[in-house]
């Protein structure tokens, strides 16, 4: 039995928004201002929106076609990978002999995206402690002891193996994160709003920085059906005023919000998180940096769910049942520890895997659904007109367009790194 299985009565709706909360609600929001700077004001306000609209409408199509499909082959539930499967062997002739590509391209796509996370996870986190713990006391520690202390907490944390279990660390996340935005916000209406200095309208060749942004701060979509899938009320996830809707526009307005007018106070000074531009010597002000470490911190244990469910599911066949348990302790330590290692030994590891989150959020977040819900859809189920087609052409372009061009800006950034 699957951890998904086993785990199926997730404690409540509320659990559920929680967790998709925190998925798409992470330190992002701390980089926003600087979106708003390549988006300018008045754009700024559109594109988050739109991005907003566009990415929950994704989440729309991936979770509607896995709930489709389920019901046409009489599935209890399933992954994304396996949803990618099950589309391919069920759409055009020509398709079916790519469903297992399909499935091990995802399956292998959210394992590097979510294990290599840690290990960025794991230099953010100690560069914050680090900055704050040393500067104000009279110790001088290397990031790296940092790193190995951090690191036993995420080896404890990503242990717990399922989601009902992560609730209150996805409560305590949420809530550091929105204390980190109230007291951004504490500072940025004491200084003087600059509306009048601050741009508008974007430059055309910073509109790439700005979607790439935006969309790469709200992505969790590989968290969706996982989440889905252990509701009790898994038709509450997609309705109107369900879970979905309700907790992209929460996350919507507080995105708006903090990039509005962070970049309204701060202007071109603004740095990849507000948290830079507060006051240095205020302690109120440092305290965002542990409250920022800290919320990652307690994510540790949702992001790692994803991936070890498709590796258990890839290798628990080979093992005998007596020895489950242990090998699942084994596998969770074993991959924090290589994880660990790499991040002491390559200390600017974030610009690959900003390289590789590029490609990663825009193919699982926007790409892959809208094609999904094509090939379902194919060939006479695409409504008056063909509509539903146009429409996933549109969006498909535009993904695309994020796609490459976040690639291109996330190349640009590991050439100046290590020119």
């Amino acid at each position: 039995m699957s951890v998904i299985e086993s785990s199926r009565n997730i404690s409540c709706t509320t659990g559920t928004l929680l967790h998709l909360i925190k998925a798409s609600l992470g330190t992002g929001i701390l980089a926003m201002p600087l979106a708003f700077k390549n988006g300018g004001l008045v754009f700024g306000l559109i594109g988050t929106a739109l991005v907003a609209v566009i990415y929950t409408h994704c989440i729309h199509l991936l979770v509607g076609t896995s709930q489709k499909i389920c019901l046409r082959q009489k599935f209890p539930s399933l992954e994304y990978a396996q949803t990618v499967e099950q589309v391919f062997l069920n759409g055009p002739r020509r398709l079916r002999r790519l469903a297992g590509t399909a499935k091990a391209f995802i399956d292998y796509m959210l394992l590097v995206l979510c294990f290599f996370s840690v290990s960025v996870y794991l230099v953010f986190i100690s560069t914050n402690f680090r900055n704050v713990i040393n500067h104000e006391t009279d110790l001088d520690w290397d990031i790296r002891v940092y790193i190995l202390l951090t690191a036993v907490v995420i080896a404890v944390i990503t242990q717990i193996r399922e989601l009902k279990y992560l609730v209150p660390f996805s409560l305590l996340a949420i809530t550091s994160i929105l204390v980190v935005f109230l007291i951004c916000l504490f500072y940025i209406f004491k200084l003087p709003l600059k509306f009048g200095e601050q741009s508008l309208w974007p430059d055309v060749t910073k509109l790439p920085s700005f979607f790439g942004t935006v969309v790469y701060a709200m992505d969790g979509i590989a968290t969706m059906l996982p989440i889905e899938n252990n509701m009790k009320r898994p038709q509450h996830f997609l309705k109107t005023f369900g879970v979905v809707n309700g907790g992209l526009f929460f996350i919507t307005v507080l995105y708006s919000i903090t990039g509005f007018f962070g970049y309204g106070v701060f202007g071109a000074a603004v740095q990849g998180s507000v948290t830079l531009n507060l006051p240095e010597n205020d302690l109120l002000a440092k305290s965002t940096q542990i409250l920022a470490a800290v919320a990652i911190l307690l994510t540790t244990g949702l992001y790692y769910y994803v991936p070890m469910e498709i590796l258990w599911r890839k290798i628990a066949h080979r093992i005998p049942n007596r020895w489950h348990n242990w090998t699942q302790i084994g596998c969770r330590f074993g991959i924090v520890l290589i994880m660990t290692i790499l991040a002491l030994t390559v200390p600017k590891l974030e610009p690959f895997i900003g390289f590789v989150g590029s490609i990663g959020s825009a193919t699982l977040a926007l790409v892959t659904p809208i094609l999904l819900d094509t090939i379902y859809r194919w060939p006479n189920n695409f409504g008056w007109m063909y509509w539903h087609l146009v429409k996933n052409l549109i969006l498909g372009v535009f993904s695309l367009m994020i796609l490459i061009s976040g690639t291109y800006f996330s190349l640009l950034d590991i050439i100046d790194i290590y020119k």
